[in-house]
């Protein structure tokens, strides 16, 4: 009698001979530290790879989680997520409709992180697509322009808008970009400092241009996720028999 084929869910995802995900899967094979860069793809205005859930455990230490970018137009969100992604910056970049998708895996210290990165416009007429993004999410990079103090504003509405409607768990960030225009500063550094603080958000000045302080806001972000317990599954389907006693199962059908 032939054996039972059982199948090993985790190991039926396609990979190319680089141990690359192919475009369009969205998971991460568990037991395999996945380096940075593995895959971005733009979706301008999609919504259907959404997650409602804020964190996918897959296997012990792998882990999915979706992020969001918010933000005034120009505060160089786009710019922040290229530079992380890619390794990029572009001086004139166009500006996002609806949003774009990106994918990026982080190896930090007792996890695999895979972050599922929406960018959102930042123009008011796509305001009220936000919530579809920020909904379910994990964690959120709240981003502002340090030479504009109306882009700081802005971004203090966001956190007022997540605090009433995001995930009440999502690891928040401030992020304060172009410190490398320190000449047209606007926003000290001590004020929003203390803005995050009094906030519960953790705050960080970058430059997506010169890529201070870019990487370390997302390797931060996956440190301070929450480790959600793995699920158990069984590695087949267990069938347990009960036994019967013979006189009563007599009894019963005479």
């Amino acid at each position: 009698m032939p054996r039972p084929f059982l199948l090993d869910l985790h190991s039926s995802f396609l990979l190319d001979s680089s141990f690359r995900l192919r475009p369009g899967l969205l998971s991460v094979p568990p037991f395999r530290a996945i380096p940075a860069r593995i895959q971005n793809r733009k979706d301008f205005g999609s919504v259907e790879a959404l997650s409602e859930s804020p964190m996918a455990t897959i296997g012990r230490n792998n882990l999915s989680a979706k992020l969001v970018l918010l933000g005034d137009m120009g505060a160089g969100k786009s710019s922040l997520v290229l530079r992380f992604v890619k390794g990029q910056f572009l001086e004139f970049q166009e500006s996002t409709i609806g949003a774009a998708f990106f994918s990026q895996t982080l190896a930090v210290s007792d996890a695999t992180v895979k972050f599922e990165i929406w960018d959102t416009a930042g123009q008011e007429r796509y305001h009220s697509l936000a919530p579809m993004y920020y909904r379910g999410a994990a964690a959120a990079i709240i981003v502002y322009d340090i030479t504009s103090t109306d882009s700081f504003e802005r971004a203090k509405k966001w956190v007022l808008e997540l605090q009433k409607q995001g995930n009440p768990n999502m690891v928040t960030a401030l992020a304060g970009n172009k410190c490398d225009l320190e000449d047209k500063r606007k926003v000290t550094t001590e004020e929003a400092r203390t803005y995050a603080e009094e906030n519960g958000l953790f705050f960080m000045e970058t430059s997506a241009k010169t890529a201070i302080n870019v990487n370390d806001l997302f390797y931060e972000i996956a440190r301070k996720l929450p480790r959600a317990p793995p699920v158990q599954q069984p590695a087949g389907m267990v069938l347990a028999d009960r036994l019967v006693d013979r006189s009563q199962a007599s009894a019963c059908c005479s």
